[in-house]
C-alpha cells in the first residue's frame, strides 16, 4: 500500500530537515537583499553597480532557492496523492521561474560590464556560470520533452532518469559552487578601503551567506538522496502508462471483446510487463530534478 505521511519512514527527521532548508533557504535570499540595500547601494536598472545587484540576488532567489524547492517537490509525503502529472507542472514550473531569474541576472551583469568597458567572461567564475546555465537549459528543455509531454515511450524514460537526475543533482551542486565563487570574487574587487583581508563588516556578512548557502545546498542533496523518502511507485504507475493504454491493461486488451483465452492471458502478461517496466522507471529515479 502507498505510504502517506504517517507512514514515511524517519518522517519526523524529514520535516525537520525541510523546515531547516526552508529557513536556511529564506534567510539567505533576506541575506542577498540586506547586502546590495546596505552596503552595495540597492537595485535599479541604469548600467549602475545598482543593476549588476540583481545579479546576486536573482541567482540565489531563483538559481538556488527555487531550483532548491524544485529538486525536492516530490518528496513532499502531503503531496503523494496528488497525481504525478500535477507534481510534474509544478517541479517543471519552479524550474522553469529559476531559469528566467538566472537568465535576468546574466543580462544584468553583461548590461553592467558593457556599460563600464569591463570585459566579459574572462573569470572562471564566469565561464563555469555560463556553463551552468546552459546546461541547465538543455536539462529543463529535455524535461519537458521526455519527462512532461506524453509522447516519450516508457523505455527511454527509463533510460534518461538516471542521467537526469544525476545530472540535476550535478548542476544544483555547480550552482552553490558558482555562486561562493562569485561573492568572493565581488567582495575582492569592491572592497578597498578597508580591504577584504581586513575583514570588513561586509566581509564577514558575506561570508556569512557563504555559509548558509553550502548549509542549504546540503540539506537539499541529503533530502534528494534519500532512497526511503522518494515519492511511492505505487502512486505513479498510472501517470507513467503508456499513451492509449487504459487502467485496466493496454488499449488493445480494452478493445478486445472477442478473442481466445489464450490472446486475452498474453495481453494480460504484456499488460504485467509494462506495469513492471513503469515500477521499474520509478525505482530507476525518483528524484527528478529537470
Amino acid at each position: 500500500s502507498a505510504r502517506g505521511p504517517g507512514k514515511m519512514e524517519d518522517y519526523g527527521r524529514f520535516l525537520a530537515l525541510l523546515v531547516s532548508a526552508l529557513l536556511v533557504g529564506f534567510v539567505s535570499v533576506i541575506f542577498s537583499l540586506v547586502w546590495v540595500f546596505h552596503y552595495r547601494e540597492g537595485l535599479s536598472w541604469d548600467g549602475s553597480p545598482r543593476e549588476f545587484n540583481w545579479h546576486p540576488v536573482l541567482i540565489i532567489t531563483g538559481f538556488v532557492f527555487i531550483q532548491g524547492i524544485a529538486i525536492i517537490v516530490y518528496r513532499l509525503p502531503w503531496t503523494w496523492k496528488c497525481s504525478k502529472l500535477l507534481m510534474k507542472f509544478i517541479h517543471a514550473g519552479l524550474n522553469t521561474i529559476a531559469m528566467i531569474l538566472a537568465i535576468v541576472s546574466m543580462v544584468a551583469v553583461f548590461e553592467f560590464h558593457n556599460a563600464k568597458n569591463i570585459p566579459n567572461m574572462y573569470s572562471l567564475h564566469s565561464w563555469i556560470g555560463l556553463t551552468a546555465v546552459i546546461f541547465y537549459s538543455l536539462q529543463l528543455f529535455l524535461g519537458f520533452a521526455v519527462f512532461l509531454l506524453p509522447f516519450a515511450p516508457v523505455p527511454l524514460r527509463a533510460a534518461l532518469m538516471p542521467i537526469h537526475v544525476y545530472s540535476g543533482l550535478t548542476i544544483f551542486a555547480t550552482v552553490i559552487a558558482t555562486a561562493l565563487m562569485g561573492i568572493t570574487e565581488k567582495l575582492i574587487f569592491s572592497l578597498k578601503n578597508p580591504a577584504y583581508s581586513a575583514s570588513p563588516p561586509e566581509a564577514t556578512f558575506v561570508n556569512c551567506l557563504g555559509l548558509l548557502l553550502v548549509v542549504f545546498g546540503a540539506l537539499i542533496l541529503w533530502m534528494a538522496s534519500r532512497s526511503h523518502w522518494k515519492r511511492p511507485p505505487e502512486e505513479n504507475v498510472k501517470v507513467l502508462r503508456p499513451i492509449g493504454e487504459t487502467p485496466e491493461g493496454t488499449e488493445a486488451e480494452s478493445t478486445m471483446t472477442d478473442g481466445s483465452n489464450a490472446d486475452k492471458s498474453d495481453l494480460r502478461i504484456n499488460s504485467e510487463a509494462a506495469r513492471k517496466q513503469n515500477l521499474k522507471l520509478d525505482e530507476a529515479g525518483q528524484r527528478s530534478t529537470m
